[in-house]
């Protein structure tokens, strides 16, 4: 009991990891594969995703390289012709 009579009551203690410690984008593991040949991905052969289409058209725009895009690419071949075009472009 403290000096005024009433009960202290200690904070309880989180032992979990922080959201940000916890979060892969913010601190990744190193030893962790994230990074797999897309032609390895299970969903490799999946329609690409809307995000993909929309950067993929806009880096064949800005590389003057339109064949680049094509609306029925897969998950895989997307992801390839984007690190095609980040490469030609130098990101």
């Amino acid at each position: 009991m403290s000096s005024h009579g009433k009960a202290t009551t200690r904070p309880a203690v989180n032992h979990k990891p922080s959201a940000e410690a916890a979060n892969p984008k913010v601190n990744p593991d190193p030893s962790d594969n994230q990074i797999k040949d897309p032609d390895e991905w299970v969903s490799g052969d999946e329609p690409m995703t809307g995000a993909q289409a929309s950067y993929l058209k806009t880096l064949s725009e800005q590389a003057h390289d339109p064949k680049a895009f094509d609306p029925d690419l897969d998950k895989a071949e997307a992801s390839k012709r984007i690190d095609r075009l980040k490469q030609k472009q130098g990101h």
